[in-house]
This record gives C-alpha cells, structure tokens and sequence, in this order.
C-alpha cells in the first residue's frame, strides 16, 4: 500500500518536472509597448499640458532672441576705442559719431551719445553716457523677466496638475466602491505623473538659460564700463 502511494507521487513529481522543463524550453517572446509625445500629452490633460506648451514656446523664443541680441551686443572691433581716440585727439568729432552710428552697438551708441555732449562740462557728458547705458542695459534684458518668471511658474503648474491627477485617482476609488479596477486608477496617476515632469523640464531649462543670458548680460555692462572709463579718460587728457 505505501509502495504504491509513493510510486503514485513520484509518478506526478515526473510528470509535473517534465512540465517544467518543457515551459523552460519553449522561448518567451517579450512584449514591449511604447508611448508617443502626442499621447503622452493627451494623458497630462489639455488644461495642464496647453500652457505648458505655451510657456515653452515662448520661452524658447525668449532665448534664442536674446542669444542673438547679446551676441551683437558682445561683438565689437578691438580697434574701436583706438579709433574714437584718435579722432579725439585730431577734433575729428564728426568722425568719432560717424564711426558710432556705423557700428551700432550699445557702445557705440552709448558714446555717440558722450560725444554729442562735447563742449559741456565733464560731469553733464559722464551723466548722459550714463543714462544712455541704462537704456542699452533694459533693452538687452527685455524678456528676461518673462523667462524668469516661466522658470518659477512652469514646475508649479506641473505640480498643480499632479495634485489634479491624484484628486481625479482619489474620487475613482471613493465612487468605485471596494472594486476598483488599476486601468480606473491609471489615468489620473498618468496626469499627475506627465504634468510633473513636464512642468521640471520647462522649468530646469528656463532657469538654466535665464541664468546664462544674465550671465552674458553683464559681461556687456562690463565692457560698457570699461568703454565709458577710456573715454572719459580721453576728454579729461588734454587738461592734465
């Protein structure tokens, strides 16, 4: 009776080992899904995603045209300031502001502008130098704030969109009951979860860029010092 109880059981261990083996054998072909941008974007939620993308667009646009404008901005002659001086010191003041106007750069206009006040006293020529280097540095920084501004407010709106998405998981398990289903609960993790990572995104890359532009910013507000300093340098030469 035992002899046969065992034979019995070690039947069914072969047998279940036999299964085993031939599940092992048999190849396993993996399943792999991919998500688009485009969905991706869907599941963040129209009124979440919109004005993030909004926000990148400008943003975006925001950098490169400031990119641009400080890089003409930075481009300059070395050979510049050693013109204005000569002319300077030959009285050739028509040709100093012609040189000005035909550069175009803040520097150039900011001592166009010290050379039209020729004839004044010094104090009257370094204050409108001044000045117009004060109008040279807003124009440069214009949108600037914007961009500063979509790097603070582009990972809170993210974060407001998560706290949408988990209120949206929250009332499907509250309404669902004790039978709740993952797919019910998957769309609302998946907005809050995209609107996360998206609004870090825009906002990591706004912060990084606006820091860098301010950065190049005042290496132009550097160079306008020392422009201003060699040129009032030139008119108070003659009087030493």
């Amino acid at each position: 009776m035992h002899f046969e109880l065992f034979a019995t059981f070690q039947d069914a261990a072969d047998a279940a080992r036999q299964t085993l083996e031939q599940v092992a054998s048999e190849p396993v072909t993996p399943t792999e899904e991919t998500i688009s941008i485009w969905q991706l974007i869907k599941d963040g939620g129209w009124y979440i995603m919109g004005p993030l993308g909004l926000m990148s667009l400008i943003a975006v646009y925001i950098i490169i045209e400031r990119a641009m404008a400080i890089r003409r901005a930075l481009k300059q002659d070395d050979n510049f300031m050693n013109k204005i001086r000569d002319y300077m010191h030959d009285g050739k003041i028509d040709s100093a502001r012609n040189l000005c106007a035909q550069t175009g750069s803040p520097i150039s206009r900011m001592l166009d502008k010290g050379l039209s006040r020729i004839g004044r006293p010094l104090k009257d020529i370094e204050v409108s130098i001044e000045n117009a280097g004060k109008l040279e540095i807003y124009a440069l920084e214009k949108g600037l704030s914007v961009l500063a501004t979509i790097a603070g407010a582009a990972p809170m709106l993210g974060f407001l969109g998560t706290v949408i998405g988990m209120i949206i998981t929250f009332h499907t398990m509250k309404i669902s009951g004790a039978g709740v289903e993952l797919d019910q609960l998957s769309g609302g993790i998946m907005q809050a979860m995209v609107t996360t990572v998206a609004g870090l995104i825009i906002g990591i890359l706004a912060y990084i860029a606006y820091n860098t532009l301010v950065a190049r910013v005042n290496k132009v507000v550097q160079n306008m010092e020392a422009s201003t300093i060699a040129f009032m340098d030139v008119l108070e030469a003659p009087a030493k």
